[in-house]
């Protein structure tokens, strides 16, 4: 035999008879010697599709106050579950997360905030969704699992469902599955007899009850926090700490592999929901709120009016259903396809690998929570008990039952700054300062914005630290004089395309006057931004005539020219006129996702640059599909030194948990500079999942 084992070959010796045996005389063996296509054709069985629900189930009135009970915002309804009921895709916005992390927050959230996705960087590179979606699936197996060791027809015995993602049809299909021996719990806790002590003793009992049920042969579990009526005094377990719990005390027990787990609740919309709710535990989610809040929708005046008169795109009650969780005709929509790109962004190709996986840092949690309900998970900061943790569920819950209810939902203010609502870093009253400063060029304004600065809200954690020291200052005339700490200055990468091109370039011409570092972002540079201006006459330029307040000498280059994976307008002239030459692994405001520009962004001048066609959008993939390995990285840096010795060769990569073992295998690859991004940047346009959910901050 010549040759060499590719992916998924092998080879076999067999000791005693000296024989040595190739790739597909092993597996035609192992193939041959139990009839397992027999057993999977006779104890295999698919869960067949059910058609979603053509009406609400509720009226008007029941379907606000359970959302008001569960922790639904007005934004989440008309943001998030309308656009994706409407469009079949999740959000797009092109902030970064400038709230307050869940812990610091004076506002109560869901339990799903206080939970961070971990992503790949370098070393474990992320997956493209996109164009490398042939080696991804979403099918879940539900059943007991035997051992694999001993082999026998019972191993076939599963239903395998192809999404996580359930309708009510589908979950009643389960519930009546006499093989699967389904147990329906509960997910309530009763405070009549007071908050404290009461969520924890219901969640051992749950716990207990679901002990019980798998030694009785229950091979399905299933989870819910469905009611007819609700009840003041019985609110609802948040959801993910009942997965969490029971699927740790199982695993204790040593009975996980007996059974698997189905939520069935009104705690799910978003695509970091699902995924929370599998990461820890659960193998498929039916979101019957969401569901109900989809055929709302469209079931609504508004609606029907706009889709009437051609103002938004005419969809029937069942698309909108499956826009929003399943597919739309034969494409994965909205929370498929934003399962794929979580699972792709830590390099997992099937959903089955990530149930349970509890790929998750935590940010707000007491250590009682964390060892009951998400033992394993990294948990940074300490956080609230759980008797805080009921409270905070119980000022959802008691909006639904207070005499003075209101007829629509709160608007909460986490995704757009309202007043009255969350604080966001980037406020109006902050930028209005700014500018006052700015234009009146006055110090005393700018001490107003200063101190403006100084009073905000905590915000992220750096905000509690605090400089200790038994040293007395060093007078102001002894250190660094200002001009030479300003030549240390870089602005982050942003593309051209993101911010504009009068934005970008005064942004260049600015860093390049005090001596700092403009960094270009995705997309390339205009050749005649390479050049000092000579033909400046009343501070106006022919060369770059939208620009005010020019100088003879001034120069609009960016000193940082940035590779990103999907090399728009990487040229080998762009290249060597760059003083350092940056490689974009991941980015703060959406680690383990590539660039995007929505076509209508893609103008003549940018299509030019990026070497594209306007109104064609542009992404860049997840990863550098030339870079898999620290080697791959370390080529692509050798290269990039050929082509302009002069320059220092960065790599950015995104703040988490472990950076710095992926940081010390940069620098093994010959990295002049790393950078650590973080939670607080911005971007052209980034996925709702992205900005708020994949952002890690401690120190950030």
């Amino acid at each position: 035999m010549k040759g060499r084992l590719g992916p998924g070959m092998m080879i076999a010796a067999d000791l005693i008879s000296g024989q040595v045996y190739e790739n597909t005389e092993v597996k035609k063996r192992v193939a041959l010697s139990h009839p397992y296509g027999k057993w999977v054709q006779e104890n295999m069985r698919s869960l067949k599709a059910v058609n979603f629900l053509s009406g609400t189930v509720a009226e008007n009135d029941a379907i606000l106050r359970r959302q008001q009970a569960f922790g639904y915002s007005s934004e989440d309804v008309q943001m998030v579950i309308e656009t994706m009921a409407s469009q079949g895709k999740e959000p797009t916005f092109c902030m970064g997360d400038d709230i307050p992390l869940a812990i610091l927050s004076q506002r109560p959230h869901m339990l799903y905030d206080y939970f961070k996705q971990r992503f790949a960087q370098v070393t474990n590179p992320a997956i493209d969704p996109l164009r490398e979606g042939l080696v991804m699936s979403l099918e879940v197996n539900i059943g007991k699992r035997q051992n694999i060791l001993e082999v026998g027809p019972e191993n076939a015995s599963q239903v395998i469902l192809s999404s996580p993602v359930l309708n009510e049809g589908e979950l009643d299909l389960l519930l009546k599955d006499a093989q699967l021996k389904p147990q329906l719990l509960p997910t309530f806790f009763d405070i009549h007899k007071g908050v404290d002590g009461s969520l924890e003793k219901t969640l051992y009992r749950l716990c207990e009850a679901a002990d019980e049920a798998v030694q009785n042969g229950c091979q399905l579990l299933v989870l819910s926090d469905r009611s007819d009526e609700l009840e003041a005094t019985r609110p609802a377990i948040p959801i993910l700490l009942a997965v969490g719990a029971v699927h740790q005390h199982l695993i204790q027990n040593g009975l996980r592999m007996s059974a698997s787990i189905i939520v069935d609740t009104a705690q799910c919309f978003s695509t970091h929901q699902f995924a929370c709710l599998i990461g820890y535990g659960a193998s498929a989610v039916c979101p019957y709120l969401a569901l109900e809040t989809c055929r709302q929708w469209r079931l609504s005046t508004k609606t029907v009016n706009l889709m009437r008169n051609g103002k938004m795109p005419t969809v029937t009650i069942e698309q909108a259903q499956k826009n929003s969780l399943q597919g739309q005709y034969n494409s994965t929509t909205a929370v498929k396809a934003g399962l794929r790109k979580i699972l792709s962004k830590m390099g997992i190709s099937l959903l089955s690998s990530y149930c349970g996986a509890q790929i998750f840092e935590i940010y707000g949690l007491g250590k009682e929570v964390v060892d009951l309900a998400f033992c394993g998970s990294i948990s940074s900061v300490g956080g609230l008990t759980f008797d805080e943790l009921a409270r905070e569920t119980l000022s959802f819950w008691v909006k639904a039952f207070s005499e003075d209810t209101a007829k629509r939902l709160e608007n909460f203010g986490f995704i757009q700054f309202r007043p009255g609502g969350e604080y966001h870093g980037n406020n109006p009253e902050m930028s209005k300062l700014l500018h006052k400063a700015i234009r009146q060029k006055n110090e005393n304004a700018f001490s107003v914005y200063q101190q403006h600065l100084a009073n905000r809200p905590v915000n992220v954690l750096r905000d509690l630290v605090e400089f200790k020291s038994d040293r007395a200052p060093i007078p102001v005339g002894k250190v660094e004089p200002a001009v030479s700490i300003v030549q240390r200055f870089c602005t982050g990468g942003m593309s051209l395309g993101a911010i504009s091109r009068e934005t970008h370039e005064a942004i260049a011409i600015a860093m390049n006057r005090i001596g700092g570092k403009s960094n270009s972002g995705e997309g390339g540079e205009d050749p005649i931004r390479w050049k000092p201006l000579t033909d400046v006459v009343d501070g106006y330029s022919p060369t770059l005539p939208h620009l005010k307040g020019l100088q003879n000498g001034d120069t609009a280059t960016s000193a940082i020219k940035q590779v990103a994976s999907g090399r728009f307008g990487v040229t080998p002239t762009f290249l060597v006129n760059a003083d350092q030459l940056e490689i974009k692994i991941a980015q703060g405001a959406k680690p383990g996702e590539g660039g995007q520009l929505p076509g209508k962004k893609v103008s003549a001048y940018i299509a030019r640059l990026r070497n594209s066609k306007p109104g064609v959008p542009l992404i860049s993939p997840p990863p550098h599909h030339d870079i898999y390995s620290i080697e791959d990285l370390a080529q692509l840096i050798y290269d990039l030194h050929q082509v302009n010795p002069k320059a220092k060769v960065s790599v950015k990569l995104v703040a988490e948990a472990g950076i710095g073992t992926v940081a010390s295998g940069v620098a093994k690859g010959n990295a002049d500079v790393i950078q650590d991004a973080h939670f607080d940047g911005l971007a052209s346009v980034s996925l709702y999942v992205a900005v708020n959910i994949m952002n890690l901050s401690f120190f950030g």
